[in-house]
């Protein structure tokens, strides 16, 4: 069965260019990983990610009409984007006794104390650029 497009097949590495890889598919066919789709992290140097005859998991991105097939290592791996899981029933024993004001009053004074603290590491730090004196022009 030929490769489709949004399929992801087992291929192995046949090549290494400083631009991806070439990929050896099942039926004998050859895509290409761009550098882009090797990793999430960038990639300067393929070899350090990829091996030749290294056995990889691919997705099929295209197929062009002249059959040059466009793979994605990154794309194959199955995505993560499960959201952190929150205990919205676990509080502190203080807040649990705490009126809605009192709990926006205590939310208030730290966000003006990290405001605060913000406020002095950039004054400690500088603004980063000087002020602009008038030329003779102006």
């Amino acid at each position: 069965m030929p490769v489709a497009v949004g399929e992801v097949v087992e291929g192995t590495v046949t090549g290494i260019t400083n631009f991806g890889a070439f990929i050896q598919l099942p039926e004998g066919k050859t895509g290409l990983v761009h550098i882009s789709e090797i990793s999430e992290d960038y990639v300067e140097k393929v070899s350090d990610y990829l091996k030749k005859d290294q056995r990889v998991k691919v997705k099929v991105l295209s197929i062009s009409k002249e059959g040059k097939i466009s793979l994605s290592i990154r794309q194959a791996k199955p995505k993560s984007n499960n959201p952190v899981e929150i205990d919205w029933g676990k509080t502190d024993d203080k807040q649990k006794f705490m009126s809605f004001e009192d709990k926006l009053s205590k939310f208030l004074k730290e966000s003006n104390e990290r405001q605060d603290q913000l406020k002095s590491r950039e004054s400690k730090r500088g603004s980063g650029s000087k002020p602009r004196s008038k030329s003779l022009a102006d």
